[in-house]
Order: C-alpha cells, then sequence, then structure tokens
C-alpha cells in the first residue's frame, strides 16, 4: 500500500500540506454523510423551518400582507432561514460532540496522528453546509409559490449572509457540546434554541413583540443575524450592519473561549 512521504526535520515528523488538506476534506466528507444518514438530524434540520415556512408564509398568509415593508412570504425566508441556520449548527455540532465525548470518540481521535482542529472544521462545515440547503430551499419555496421576487445578486447575499452567519451557532454549538452529556443534549439545546428563537423575532416578527421583548432582542445573537438578512429583501430595523456584525463576532469570540476551557477541561481529565 502507498503512503504518503513524510520528511523528518529536527527530530520531528511534518506531514505535507496536500496530506494534511487531505484530511481535512475526508473528515468534513464523512462527517456530512454520517449526519445526512442520521435521519432524526438531516430530515428534521431540513424540513422544520420549510414546514413552518409553507404554513406561515404560503397558506395562512396568502392575500400576503406587507410586514417590515415586504410581503409576508418575503419577510419569512430570511427569518426562517436564521431559523434553520441555528438548528442546522447547533444540533450538528453540539448534539455529535456530546455523543461522541461521551462514547469515547474524541480520545480515539486524540490518540491518532490526525490534525486536532481537522474534527472542529469538519463540525463547523457541517453546519455551514446544512444551512446553506436550509437558505437554498426555502428562497425556491419562496420564488416559486409565495412570489418573491429577488435578483439573483440579493439572493446569493441573502444565502451568503445566512451560511456566514451559522458560524456563530457552530461556536455555541461547540460550547454546549462539551458541558452537557450525551443523552442531555437535544433537550438542553431545544432550551436554549426555541426561547432564543421566538424572542428574536424570528417566529413572529420583532415590531409585534412585546416592547420589553423587543428591547431583550438585542441582546441575542439571532436577532443580528435576522436583521443582516432581512436588510437584504429591504425588512431590516434600519440598524447599521457594522452592529450586528460586531455582536456576532463578539458573541462567537465567547464561545470559543467557553470551549476552548472545556476541551482543555476533558484533556486534562483524560492525559492529565
Amino acid at each position: 500500500m502507498a503512503t504518503a512521504p513524510i520528511t523528518l526535520v529536527d527530530n520531528s515528523w511534518v506531514r505535507p500540506l496536500s496530506q494534511t488538506l487531505t484530511i481535512y476534506f475526508k473528515e468534513a466528507k464523512y462527517e456530512f454523510l454520517t449526519r445526512l444518514r442520521l435521519r432524526a438530524y438531516s430530515i428534521s434540520t431540513i424540513t422544520f423551518p420549510l414546514m413552518f415556512y409553507v404554513l406561515f408564509g404560503l397558506v395562512l398568509n396568502q392575500k400576503d400582507a406587507p410586514v417590515g415593508g415586504v410581503g409576508i412570504a418575503t419577510y419569512l425566508i430570511p427569518s426562517y432561514g436564521t431559523f434553520g441556520v441555528m438548528g442546522a449548527s447547533l444540533f450538528g455540532t453540539a448534539s455529535g460532540l456530546a455523543a461522541e465525548r461521551g462514547l469515547g470518540w474524541l480520545q480515539v481521535k486524540r490518540a491518532s496522528p490526525m490534525p486536532p482542529f481537522a474534527y472542529f472544521m469538519a463540525k463547523v462545515a457541517l453546519g455551514m453546509t446544512f444551512s446553506c440547503v436550509v437558505a437554498t430551499l426555502l428562497l425556491l419555496l419562496g420564488v416559486t409559490f409565495g412570489g418573491v421576487h429577488l435578483s439573483v445578486l440579493g439572493a446569493t447575499k441573502l444565502v451568503a449572509i445566512l451560511v456566514a452567519g451559522s458560524l456563530p451557532f457552530c461556536a455555541m454549538g461547540l460550547a454546549i457540546g462539551y458541558f452537557v452529556g450525551p443523552n442531555s443534549a437535544v433537550a438542553t439545546i431545544n432550551l436554549i434554541y426555541l426561547p432564543l428563537s421566538f424572542c428574536s423575532g424570528l417566529w413572529v416578527p420583532i415590531m409585534f413583540l412585546p416592547k420589553f421583548m423587543q428591547q431583550i432582542a438585542h441582546f441575542l445573537p439571532p436577532y443580528h443575524l435576522a436583521q443582516l438578512a432581512l436588510s437584504v429583501v429591504g425588512a431590516g430595523q434600519h440598524e447599521s450592519n457594522w452592529i450586528h456584525w460586531e455582536a456576532l463576532i463578539g458573541f462567537s469570540l465567547i464561545c470559543l473561549g467557553v470551549a476552548r476551557l472545556g476541551f482543555h477541561r476533558d484533556e486534562g481529565k483524560t492525559y492529565g
């Protein structure tokens, strides 16, 4: 069996860059295939936001009453797109990480010569891939059945924002996954995911929520991603996009810091 060349530099083995990239790609590929075959994840992650959009955006709002200056079918694409991105990212990272920690799979990965970050990058790639699928399908539904009119550039920008916006929630998923057990992961995610979605104005447009909830929403990351996405279709709160990006970046850094603490805690238990 042929093996890739490995060179010895200063008494340490150095893996060629091409081989490292191959490992990252294969880890992401097999993570995606694993989750795709796990119907509890793949089907629910994709169908839940689509189902809500069909029900509330197409069936119950046939008159397409304007909300935020646009039709409800248009408004709910960014809204439920954010909801779908959160689900794909949180369940793809947190539940998977918690389950694999419980099974001891991380110890196997740690003992192998695989680059440590390949495992985590695969989780992030998974969340971004499913987020792209959800956002694209919502757009297709809106354009085909909801009379949504959006230019190719606008549609591309909307999908790109939602996919990029999955990164903070992947970071959040990693932080959760390191501090919950495999049996409590799904329940814990739902206790965070569902209230955040409602309070951020993803189910009910933010302007219809009580005043105090509208104020609370400004401290919640889903609100900021939803506003960035809504600004593409002309339905945002007319706030600076930089405020929203800064909030999401800051939230990501906090979650990554928490995940790092969890990583070192687990590493100390195993190898200390």
